[in-house]
């Protein structure tokens, strides 16, 4: 199939609109018309190149809600027609990982931002005159189609629409899944979330839904406070407003610390301060953020053996194909509402807009 996509052809360089060529899935991979896709800051920080192996051509985009156009061999549980979200990661179905309640890090499908092509045969199915164009996250959708391997893509209810629901394939199920299936706040808990980004107000949005009775937001820039409210954020703290640090600040606010807390920006400080500001005796601390790779966790260890929790999460533990579809239907049921979260939609010919609006905060 010939198709326009959105390519990366060096770091920070605008995205080209370009005519590829998608090749026919192969075995245990499906083709996939893409209609909607959704701009995560993962994008952008791998486009920037910073950090990371740098990898170019690249086509970017892993967000998005599309249609099957073609299935490879193998391939029993989807087909043409059928309504999809596109994942990060994967669910293979078949190992420890995938057979364990307690975990969705697949051992076979799990993130690898390195890798730019298929697991089938290690070949890219995009190209230009020839040339490999490279994939990211399992297969990119700034693509109109795409390729993917059918342990990534989660076949939801055809009723949902792609435009919304699009944005539930990465961050907002990764902030949500954080407070619902981690933390866990019982009705009446006090909770803090530090960074309130999409995946932040997605973790209060999943404490609100909890009956939290306090939900405190973390964040150094003061224009996200007013959009916060919406998701259930009681109180706003910005760390520079203080002399102090901000774990100590929200102790004294708490009288001793909130029950849980999730952090959300990668910072390992933010992940520090999350979880020294938890109750001791029963507070839980979720880390949420990738922090950079020279990073070090430090706190006493007085603080764990007083019955604080920390613990780290993956996509919000939801298993892709597994969860996600359950997840849809929460919003289906007019339990969960994902039309907030969306600021602005964009003609996919004007990408780099949404990039400059990423940027800009």
């Amino acid at each position: 199939i010939r198709c326009k996509a959105a390519v990366a052809w060096e770091a920070a360089k605008p995205l080209s609109i370009e005519e590829v060529e998608v090749a026919p899935p192969q075995a245990n991979e499906v083709r996939l018309r893409i209609l909607f896709t959704s701009l995560c800051h993962t994008d952008v920080y791998f486009w920037e190149a910073k950090g990371q192996t740098p990898l170019f051509p690249r086509i970017y985009g892993h967000e998005a809600g599309g249609i099957v156009e073609s299935v490879g061999p193998w391939v029993t549980d989807l087909q043409p027609g059928d309504h999809v979200l596109p994942v990060f990661t994967g669910d293979c179905g078949d190992c420890r990982h995938c057979k364990s309640e307690e975990s969705n890090m697949c051992d076979l499908l799990r993130i690898n931002t390195d890798r730019g092509v298929m697991l089938t045969d290690g070949k890219s199915r995009f190209s230009i005159n020839g040339k490999p164009i490279y994939h990211f996250l399992g297969g990119s959708t700034f693509s109109e189609y795409t390729v993917r391997h059918i342990g990534t893509v989660a076949k939801i209810n055809p009723a949902a629409p792609l435009d919304k629901v699009c944005i539930l394939s990465c961050g907002i199920s990764t902030g949500l899944g954080a407070a619902l299936n981690v933390a866990k706040p019982q009705k009446g808990h006090t909770v803090a979330v530090f960074g309130l980004g999409a995946v932040g107000l997605a973790a209060a949005e999943g404490a609100r839904l909890s009956g939290a009775s306090r939900i405190i937001g973390v964040d150094l820039n003061p224009s996200r406070f007013k959009e916060a409210k919406k998701f259930g954020v009681t109180e706003l703290i910005n760390p520079k407003d203080h002399d102090k640090p901000v774990q100590q600040v929200i102790i004294e606010m708490t009288d001793g610390g909130v029950d849980r807390s999730i952090e959300c920006t990668g910072n390992v400080q933010a992940m520090i301060s999350a979880f020294e500001c938890v109750h001791d005796g029963w507070g839980v601390a979720v880390l949420v953020g990738v922090p950079s790779k020279d990073d070090e966790f430090k706190t006493h260890p007085m603080n764990l053996l007083n019955e604080r929790t920390l613990k780290g999460t993956f996509f919000g533990n939801y298993k892709p194909r597994t969860d996600l579809p359950g997840v849809v239907e929460k919003y289906m049921n007019k339990e969960l509402e994902v039309e907030k979260f969306i600021t602005h939609s964009i003609p996919f010919s004007e990408i780099n807009k949404a990039f400059d609006y990423m940027l800009k905060g």
